[in-house]
């Protein structure tokens, strides 16, 4: 929203006062404007600072992806143990994937899949917590919130809130999921939601023409107090008066239309929801963004995981084989990490209701692209799934990657509100097959 306040009400013949001249929208009951909000994220990125032109696209497959029928189908054990659904030979000779991802499979000289990604925490919220933050917190399985920053909003903070060439906000929100907040870095820091309001902000709700009329009128309006205002004040304001109005109708704003994307792209994604979803992600990063989560669910498969596989994995195959060619037709290949991953793994034998129960001791995690190495499988699993059979890959491993590919200090330290440095990354160490 466009507005700098007055205490003045003088109304024009059209009934609008001085206080709508600019107005477009409002950030939420509480009065929160576009402006205001620009000016907040502005405060929160001064101790910010860019140190790398790279992104992160977060593909969350919320509710415990099975590792098994995903990316390692096993299909040499034991019938109760190996996928349900067999496996598709990739372009990458000698790895298999679960067999619904035929598209992913002659793209998978461009990822990588770990088989050895695991931690201890089998409930939904504290594997979340874990894997979204680096820390365990059982606390979450409970419904407690987050205790520890995500890696969004470690980005947030250290790169600052917004771009200081686009404007845009450094970390994007496509899809909610437990421990993607700031925890206690500060509101600042949270994800620019777009299902929330802040992003209606940025649809104009009058025309261009009359949006500039009003600009120029509040102008007019305004000279004589710029003159009288000798504090700095009004400088101060109508900088970021500006900057949202640039915001507004610039290509900033465009950035989050999908619709104008070239036919040829939209077409190799699609009309499903998350293939729409990786489209403006890819979109975001392009413009400047820095992190961007996306949620996709229906991953909690207790039981006939086979059908279930089927109807939940194919949007997912279509979605990111799309967004991997994408990125590599552009060139971003080494500018864009994706990364694939869930709460934790599901148990590798195939219980009574021909489903997988939670089973963290071996999780799910794919890669392409931040300039890391593909082509390849990190990892060893056991001979059933069961357990990494190589040095199992961490929550802190994955962390302290992506924090290599976002140019973050892996001794990065911030104060927890009792004032005591904390470190971001606490024994992680960049996974070494990649780099």
């Amino acid at each position: 929203m466009l507005n700098l306040w007055s205490k003045r009400t003088r109304t024009a013949c059209d009934g609008s006062s001085r206080r709508d001249f600019l107005k477009v929208g409002a950030l939420g009951m509480g009065g929160l404007l576009l402006s205001d909000l620009l000016r907040f994220r502005a405060a929160a990125s001064e101790a910010g600072r860019q140190t790398r032109n790279t992104s992160v696209v977060w593909l969350w497959l919320g509710g415990g992806p099975t590792h098994v029928e995903t990316f390692d189908p096993k299909m040499s054990a034991p019938a109760e143990f190996r996928s349900t659904i067999g496996a598709v030979q990739t372009n990458v000779p000698g790895v298999e994937l679960g067999g619904v991802f035929t598209r992913m499979a002659r793209v998978a000289d461009k990822m990588a899949f770990v088989r050895s990604f695991a931690h201890n925490n089998s409930g939904h919220g504290g594997g979340t917590h874990w894997v979204m933050t680096g820390y365990d917190f059982p606390p979450a399985d409970n419904g407690m919130g987050q205790n520890k920053p995500g890696i969004g909003s470690i980005m947030s903070r250290h790169r600052g809130a917004n771009n200081p060439a686009t404007g845009l906000p450094n970390y994007v929100r496509l899809g909610g999921i437990l421990g993607d907040g700031p925890s206690w870095l500060g509101s600042a820091f949270s994800p620019f939601d777009t299902a929330g309001n802040a992003r209606n902000n940025m649809n104009l709700q009058v025309t261009l023409d009359r949006l500039n009329e009003r600009r120029d009128l509040l102008r007019s309006f305004d000279t004589l107090s710029r003159d009288i205002d000798r504090t700095g004040l009004m400088q101060g304001l109508d900088s970021f008066e500006s900057q949202a109005h640039q915001l507004l109708v610039s290509r900033a704003r465009e950035v989050f239309d999908v619709t104008r994307e070239e036919p040829r792209t939209r077409d190799l994604y699609g009309t499903n929801g998350l293939a729409q979803q990786m489209l403006l992600a890819r979109r975001l990063c392009e413009a400047g963004v820095g992190f961007v989560t996306i949620h996709y669910g229906g991953w909690d498969m207790h039981g006939n995981i086979a059908q279930s596989m089927r109807q939940t994995a194919p949007p997912v195959d279509h979605a990111v084989s799309a967004f991997v060619q994408d990125v590599h037709q552009r060139g971003l290949e080494n500018d864009i990490l994706l990364v694939i991953t869930g709460e934790f793994g599901r148990t590798p034998r195939i219980n009574g209701g021909a489903g997988r129960d939670h089973w963290a001791p071996l999780s799910t995690l794919a890669l392409s692209g931040g300039g890391l190495r593909m082509g390849q499988v990190v990892g060893e699993s056991s001979s059933k799934a069961e357990v990494p059979r190589t040095t199992p890959i961490t929550p802190q491993d994955l962390m302290a990657t992506v924090f290599q590919v976002l140019g973050i200090p892996q001794d990065l330290h911030y104060n927890d509100p009792s004032g005591r440095p904390t470190p971001m990354v606490n024994g992680g160490r960049v996974i070494r097959e990649l780099v």
